[in-house]
């Protein structure tokens, strides 16, 4: 199932320094899907203001928070705006779930280099340099690295080779990657599920579907927030039975154990 018909938009921040001409080949978008993650958000954007790369192009998509998200990232913007070659807020009128919104963001964003970062997570200073320049010299579609669980656990977290055979067993690659823009436009976006969760995986098995390929950085570049309030907690693990027969009716080369 494709994504949700585009939605109307508020914007309640944009903010865009003059180009030269047309935006530098460097220019990399970070995404940020935001719900509900207030106490988070300002730490997740910290992480984001300290990157190497220069070129920077900033995106958040609020889903209707109902916490006042809204008011700290515009705040946050109009603190830091300096710091990119464009920044956005934008909050859809409805609620569209995660899928739509990452969708919604990466069809805001103008860098062919797009880099996926949720609302309570965090990035070390040189992920976005590093992810870059993989990307870069590789030519991969998708280029993704180690990231540490932090928080609730404290510990390194998964990372392993781009394998299909591998990914026909269960997903190990975070949503925190950096993936082509034509590649994802090309697959189809980010699908819509029935039951929330898995939206990354799914995104990884179109690419590979296609033919696409992904390099893994061997290193800690990302952080990944550990909390009762996480989507591992709220959504993958208790519908995890529902997804699994989801996925199989879109892949069915899957051989997925909700054992396993």
């Amino acid at each position: 199932m494709s994504a949700l018909p585009y939605p109307i938009y508020d914007i309640p921040f944009h903010y865009k320094a003059p180009y030269p001409s047309e935006p530098p080949v460097d220019l990399v978008s970070i995404i940020i899907a935001s719900y509900n993650y207030r106490d988070f958000i300002e730490a997740t954007l910290d992480s984001v203001l300290t990157q190497t790369h220069k070129n920077l192009e900033l995106v958040v998509v609020d889903d209707c928070s109902t916490d006042r998200s809204v008011e700290v990232i515009t705040c946050w913007l109009t603190q830091h705006k300096d710091r990119f070659l464009r920044a956005i807020l934008a909050k859809p009128h409805h609620n569209q779930g995660l899928a739509q919104t990452r969708n919604s963001a990466v069809r805001l964003a103008c860098g062919g280099k797009i880099f996926v970062l949720d609302s309570d997570n965090m990035l070390f200073p040189n992920c976005i340099a590093r992810h870059c320049e993989v990307m870069d010299r590789t030519g991969a579609e998708v280029v993704y690295s180690i990231f540490e669980w932090f928080g609730a656990i404290k510990q390194p977290g998964m990372g392993d080779f781009w394998d299909p055979d591998k990914l026909k067993y269960g997903n190990y690659i975070d949503a925190m990657a950096m993936f082509s823009k034509t590649a994802w436009s090309e697959v189809g976006e980010y699908s819509y599920f029935d039951v929330m969760g898995w939206e990354d995986y799914d995104l990884w098995l179109k690419f590979i579907d296609r033919g696409f390929t992904g390099v893994f950085i061997p290193e800690v570049l990302c952080r990944y927030r550990v909390h009762p309030a996480s989507m591992s907690f709220q959504e993958t693990g208790p519908k995890g039975l529902r997804l699994i027969v989801e996925m199989t009716a879109r892949h069915p080369w899957l051989d997925l154990d909700p054992i396993r």
